[in-house]
């Protein structure tokens, strides 16, 4: 059992890193595709919209299939739709094409990533601790990947189109030879891991007042389940809100707020980049001991005077530990909050991790936007101080993962380095 589930750890990390990486090839090729094609930037905004909408309806397709067929059929099946896709918007001739290409590819995108969630879930009831942080820590190292591997292929002189053919077969065989280390289906009531037990979700440093609230709360009623999913995708929606929104203003504000040069201004992304990946690797440790509400409270708290010191500071030093800090205290929340809605009811993991995933892309998608037209009222820094308000509402909403479902800890495997 040991060996098995330590393999299932491995094959999701896997998955993770796919997913980023496929994404990650769209995004490089991005500037090709559009002079390709032949669109402006403002065009080409609204097809990257389809590629959103396209990635929600497979995340809420997929989560439910999941359920049913478990992660072993639904995960593998994502990631060679995903790989086969990706070559679609490099075909792409004219704007009608791309578009359905980025809608047919955000929906094999949304398939995997929602179906690796949910398996995500089952290994860490499996484990019987936290290990979902470390997971989407390894999302943006796929990234990366596909950065390098963008770089090294235009200096060989490969076309953007073949380039992006290798990744999504390579892509394909990676997500088929992972299949086999994929648990089957959820853990079962009463076996290592499950909800049957007496250890609070809220982590092994929380304190004894919270665990005999935990448990002695009573079942959670159909009801009470959907309406903290509800919650818990609320929450997802601004969190999520307040990253999309640095993905695309940071370097932005640094360059038309404080007057750097454009090579400084672009650090400002990759500090709040930085930051949240070296968040995510360290928040498992830190849930472990404090509890996920204490990491989603402090972290979302965090999150509120780094991008406060970003939209009031007039300094650039100050606006990189704004940065650094937005960053660092946003990498933990997401994790937390598609954790609990996966251990909310294990028998619709996959279809409620899909609830909470697709709001929370919503936001991913809607903070950008919702920061330029705030830009028509008020500077981009003082548009910033919505986020501060997004943050302290997550703060003090945190008390939702304070009725998690209790879990018993299985007998820890040898541990696997993130």
């Amino acid at each position: 059992m040991e060996r098995s589930l330590r393999a299932a750890r491995v094959a999701t990390y896997v998955y993770f890193v796919l997913c980023g990486t496929l994404m990650g090839a769209w995004v490089v090729h991005i500037p090709a595709a559009e002079e390709r094609v032949g669109i402006s930037h403002a065009t080409l905004g609204g097809l990257l919209v389809l590629l959103g909408l396209g990635a929600f309806i497979g995340m809420r397709v997929a989560g439910p299939l999941a359920d049913r067929f478990g992660a072993r059929a639904v995960v593998p099946a994502g990631g060679v739709l995903c790989g086969a896709a990706l070559i679609l918007p490099g075909l792409a001739r004219d704007p009608w094409s791309l578009a359905g290409a980025l809608l047919v590819f955000g929906f094999c995108n949304g398939c995997l990533d929602v179906s690796m969630n949910a398996h995500a879930v089952h290994v860490e009831k499996a484990y019987g601790r936290p290990v979902m942080s470390g997971f989407h820590a390894t999302f943006s190292v796929g990234g990366v990947v596909a950065a390098l591997v963008a770089a090294g292929a235009a200096s060989e002189g490969l076309d953007p189109v073949a380039s992006m053919a290798v990744m999504g077969a390579v892509g394909i065989v990676i997500a088929l030879a992972s299949a086999r280390a994929l648990l089957p289906s959820a853990p079962a009531a009463g076996s290592p891991g499950s909800d049957s037990g007496s250890r609070s979700d809220s982590g092994s440093g929380a304190d004894a007042d919270s665990v005999k609230e935990s448990k002695a709360s009573p079942a959670v009623t159909p009801r009470g389940i959907r309406g903290r999913i509800r919650l818990l995708a609320v929450l997802a929606l601004m969190v999520m809100l307040c990253e999309g929104a640095a993905n695309d203003w940071s370097a932005l504000h640094l360059k038309d707020v404080l007057g750097a040069p454009g090579s400084t201004a672009a650090f400002a992304y990759g500090t709040f980049a930085a930051a949240m990946t070296i968040g995510r690797l360290l928040a498992d440790r830190l849930v472990a001991r404090f509890g996920s509400m204490a990491i989603l409270r402090h972290g979302a708290s965090m999150a509120a005077v780094g991008i406060t010191l970003v939209a009031l500071g007039p300094w650039m030093w100050a606006a990189f530990v704004g940065w650094a800090l937005f960053g660092l205290g946003l990498s933990g929340t997401v994790p937390q909050l598609f954790s609990a809605a996966g251990h909310a009811d294990p028998a619709a993991a996959g279809a409620n991790v899909s609830r909470v995933a697709g709001l929370g892309y919503v936001g991913m998608l809607a903070g950008p936007a919702v920061i330029g037209w705030l830009t028509h009222v008020v500077a981009l820094n003082h548009a910033f101080v919505l986020l501060t308000l997004l943050c302290v509402t997550t703060a003090v909403a945190a008390g939702v993962l304070r009725t998690e479902p209790t879990r018993t800890p299985a007998p820890e495997p040898a541990p696997v380095g993130h």
